[in-house]
């Protein structure tokens, strides 16, 4: 894997390519929809809306986390589990992904669970 905030390139992913409203999925179950994205070269991720499924409250995945984008489905698959997205830095606001030390965080989590 080149970097964690960066689509790997096997990952079906092509650039200007929308995710919004794609269903997420990890091994393990669904993780929930995402809601936003963001393709800035060096900084890409999704925002996915997990539902109820951690009480309504969204995280942030790094592109890097993503394994598969099937568009027919419209399903995005990643790598970690459920229980590793739930543990992840807690994202609140969309200042968020502006903010340095969060997504420096968020990237060594993501690294540290080895996607």
């Amino acid at each position: 894997m080149g970097t964690v905030w960066a689509y790997a390139q096997d990952s079906g992913y092509v650039f200007g390519q929308s995710l919004v409203g794609f269903t997420v999925e990890a091994a393990d179950g669904v993780i929930g929809h995402v809601d936003r994205q963001q393709d800035r070269t060096g900084m890409q991720h999704l925002v996915v809306d997990t539902g109820v499924w951690v009480f309504g409250r969204s995280v942030v995945i790094p592109a890097g986390a993503v394994t598969a984008i099937d568009t027919e489905a419209q399903t995005v698959s990643v790598s970690p589990s459920r229980e590793q997205i739930k543990a992840a830095p807690r994202f609140t606001t969309d200042s968020d992904t502006a903010d340095p030390a969060y997504l420096s965080a968020v990237g060594e989590y993501y690294l540290s669970a080895r996607l």
